[in-house]
């Protein structure tokens, strides 16, 4: 909040000088403020006064001191400036500017944190996407957290978002699902030489054959249906297979505190039309041309390094153009801004996808879609890999993790580095009840403040409702201003976070936040002898309790009031 008072203050200084005379720009750059790298150098800086020299034709130093001096602080919220380096304007903000922002977190509540930065913007969100050919694995789970918090992130900086799930339940991979249930329903097991070559091994395909034989009922997102039970009819295995999975995988994902507004099947862009309406487009958009027997894209002509096959020989159509479709429904579907959170085996799709849609000369911007690449999951016990499930077979669940370590603790993980970044899941230290558990740290830290709280309120003090000027002014050393500077950080990393779709930056925050905490309460007593001291201290607690559970709750992470 701070932050954007001090954008304010240094606008109104550029208006100023240039109602005066002394700046002669007709338009100026956006405002940023960022932070010194090196703390005694302030605790906000700006660059505008190095931006403004060459129109200005001035130094910057010579910019920067007309800059400070049309500063019209009435609210006193600068307690010092300094000029640095080329030109560098560096603020130091007084104490009783950062200890009057409490009231207002305060007063926001469990909506501190939250702005209107991107209100107008309608994003859709595409993620998870797996394959309903089995349990959701742990690449899955860390896409699913990714995508999940970045919805959080985005709906919490105003925008209006739509989750989805995009089923392929189309291709090769769906008919080698049906031939695998079918061979279990036949009583052939994945060591007999009539096992099906790329047939899925894992028990789940048991499950699925038993639950097909008893005629079971199965009820997914937008679909109910009855088992045949009849081994010989592929086509009625597929349809209750795929059901039986899709109907897993949502359990899985509830499981995981993830939902989505909307799913979508491939095979709807079959039997709608919609893939078959693309690739007439792109034929008569003068993009394409027949070679060997094939329908090839000219994706050279958007970027790509060579041309793609669209149709091949047989006559049926290669992965990406079902890809085209999907996103050429999206963008009818009015979608101005669409991000796709996938595997980063996705990455050589991205620049054939845009190529086709850039070819369908439907007025879609270049570089639409948005892409959030995550990168594999190492899952490691005892210092070891660990790399099957006995219930899938050949990889590790999402659920297998969710039962050993607790949804809390997968989801913090799964989010703590940089989607771009590979990622080691150590189970034991997921585990631990102790302050190495990164989660745990942040939890512990909430949990603690409460037990303050109770102790506090055991000897009859309790953080006044509405603190006056005089009691603010109680919070005056040097660990409760650094602990108010960073609560006061939490709408800027938010929205920063949302900015660059980097989740990441908020268990950062979080992690900060709790050190401080934790340092401040190792420093210092909260309840002393001193009332009016006692009850400030309080009334900033409950102010950081708030803002733990806030940015706890953008991860989906619980805040424990006790542990």
């Amino acid at each position: 909040m701070i932050r954007q008072k001090l954008v304010q203050l240094v606008t109104a200084a550029l208006d100023k000088a240039h109602a005066t005379g002394l700046l002669s720009s007709e338009a100026f750059p956006p405002v940023v403020i960022g932070i010194p790298a090196v703390e005694t150098h302030g605790d906000f800086s700006c660059n505008i006064a190095m931006q403004l020299a060459k129109p200005e034709r001035k130094a910057p130093r010579q910019v920067a001191e007309i800059i400070l001096a049309s500063l019209d602080d009435q609210e006193h919220l600068v307690a010092g400036t300094e000029i640095a380096g080329p030109g560098f304007i560096n603020f130091f903000i007084a104490p009783t500017a950062w200890q009057s922002c409490l009231p207002a977190m305060a007063a926001a509540g469990a909506a501190y944190g939250r702005t209107d930065r991107y209100a107008g913007t309608k994003m859709q969100v595409e993620f998870v996407s797996a394959n309903p050919t089995g349990p959701l694995h742990i690449g899955h789970g860390r896409g699913a957290a990714i995508g999940d918090v970045l919805c959080r992130l985005f709906a919490a900086t105003g925008m209006e978002v739509v989750r989805e799930f995009y089923y392929n339940d189309a291709g090769a991979q769906i008919s080698n699902l049906a031939l695998s249930v079918q061979s279990r329903c036949l009583g052939i097991e994945p060591d007999d030489p009539r096992w099906p070559a790329d047939g899925y091994q894992g028990e789940y395909i048991k499950e699925v054959a038993v639950a097909y034989l008893a005629g079971e009922t199965v009820t997914a997102d937008d679909r109910q249906v009855t088992a045949a039970a009849d081994p010989d009819d592929l086509e009625a295995i597929r349809r209750f297979a795929v059901a039986w999975l899709r109907r897993e995988q949502d359990e899985d994902l509830k499981a995981f505190d993830v939902r989505f507004d909307n799913y979508f099947l491939e095979s709807s862009l079959y039997s709608d039309g919609k893939v078959d309406a693309a690739v007439a487009t792109l034929i008569g958009s003068g993009h394409t041309y027949e070679q060997d027997g094939a329908l090839w894209l000219r994706t050279t002509d958007f970027g790509d390094d060579k041309d793609r096959v669209m149709r091949k020989t047989d006559g049926s159509y290669t992965y990406f153009v079902p890809d085209v479709a999907y996103h050429l429904d999206k963008w009818r579907r009015g979608f101005s801004r669409v991000v796709n959170e996938q595997g980063a085996d996705h990455h050589s799709t991205i620049t054939r996808v845009r190529a086709g849609l850039q070819a369908l000369n439907a007025g879609i911007p270049t570089g639409w879609p948005e892409y959030v690449l995550h990168q594999m999951v190492t899952v490691l016990r005892g210092g070891q890999e660990v790399k099957i499930s006995k219930r899938a077979g050949s990889y590790v669940t999402l659920r297998d993790l969710i039962d050993e370590v607790g949804r809390d603790a997968v989801r913090f993980f799964f989010v703590m580095r940089k989607p771009d970044s590979q990622l080691v899941f150590d189970i034991d230290l997921a585990k631990q009840q102790s302050l190495d558990n990164p989660v745990y740290y942040i939890q512990y830290a909430h949990a603690r403040i409460c037990s303050i709280f109770l102790n506090a309120a055991e000897k009859g003090i309790l953080p006044p409702t509405a603190p006056d000027v005089a009691q603010l002014a109680r919070l005056e050393t040097a660990e409760e201003m650094k602990l108010i500077k960073l609560l006061d950080a939490l709408p800027d990393t938010v929205e920063e976070a949302a900015r660059d779709f980097e989740p990441h930056r908020l268990v950062y925050y979080l992690t900060d936040l709790a050190g401080r905490f934790h340092s401040y309460y190792n420093k210092t007593k909260v309840v002393t002898d001193d009332r009016t001291t006692s009850e400030a201290r309080l009334y900033l607690l409950s102010v950081t309790r708030q803002v733990l559970r806030n940015a706890l709750g953008l991860l989906g992470v619980s805040a424990p009031d006790e542990m």
